[in-house]
């Protein structure tokens, strides 16, 4: 079944939605054990700087949704501009538990089991709902006019967040123009009219100088919305000189080795095939 992000109901009131963390109630509850660490974390984190057309909305929620399986966890969280008092803030989180190991299932009984398996039954929706309340609030907030986008502080602190997972396996979806535009560098051209063609050494040099890597405890990066400007917003199809886009592509591939990360696909805007499990 799709998951329409655009046609279901908001879950929030006003603009703003509250945080929402650890937000799936856990079905392991005594005499049970204690739930093993989910085998994979996905974490998505949406630039507010960025705003993304119909289309592209509904591909980050189609990717979303692949991983909210059992075994897996996933937070939600948005960036913006330090410098304009939008900090990097995780919107939910919650995790969809993986079934009992068929060993200790033999050893409860069967009235603690059926609760159990009813309770795990009801995560799924539970997490769509949670999730895709995150993924409208922070489409919801996304400006073209907010005049800075500090990308490199702000993945800084979201590589934190994968660096804490306990987690096997870690994804990290970037929804974001990835254009810096802070002391540190500036991707723009033309008064933020495009992109321009940076030197991906001589930026690296810059992002290392000022401290600013991260670690991402070897995540595996996918990035959407790669080079849009406002005024693509509604068309998702917009043109990007090659060489331009080479070398935006080749910066953030170097940055995210650096900061302890594999960059997997580099979506200009979009992803060309959906994000591997």
């Amino acid at each position: 079944m799709k998951w329409t992000l655009l046609a279901a109901p908001l879950l929030f009131s006003g603009s703003v939605m509250a945080a929402q963390l650890d937000a799936i109630r856990s079905c392991y509850e005594k005499p049970l054990p204690a739930p093993r660490v989910p085998e994979t974390e996905l974490i998505v984190a949406i630039d507010q700087t960025t705003p993304l057309s119909p289309s592209l909305k509904q591909l980050v929620a189609d990717n979303v949704k692949s991983y909210l399986q059992p075994g897996h966890a996933f937070s939600i969280a948005v960036f913006s501009a330090y410098t304009q008092g939008r900090y990097t803030e995780v919107l939910a989180s919650g995790r969809i538990e993986a079934p009992l190991e068929k060993a200790v299932r033999d050893d409860i009984s069967k009235p603690v089991l059926a609760k159990f398996e009813q309770c795990l039954g009801r995560q799924p929706a539970q997490a769509m709902q949670v999730a895709g309340g995150a993924l409208r609030a922070a489409f919801a907030e996304s400006s073209g006019s907010i005049a800075k986008s500090d990308v490199l502080a702000s993945l800084k602190a979201v590589s934190a967040l994968a660096a804490e997972s306990r987690s096997p396996q870690k994804i990290v979806l970037i929804v974001s123009d990835m254009l810096e535009n802070s002391t540190v560098a500036n991707f723009y051209a033309e008064q933020g009219k495009a992109v321009r063609k940076i030197d991906a050494g001589k930026e690296l040099r810059a992002v290392e100088d000022s401290k600013l890597l991260g670690n991402f405890g070897g995540a595996k990066v996918y990035v959407m919305g790669a080079g849009l400007l406002s005024a693509d917003a509604a068309n998702a199809k917009a043109y990007r000189d090659p060489k331009t886009m080479q070398a935006l592509a080749e910066f953030w591939s170097a940055y995210l080795r650096k900061s302890n990360a594999e960059l997997v696909e580099f979506g200009q805007p979009a992803l060309l095939r959906p994000m591997r499990q």
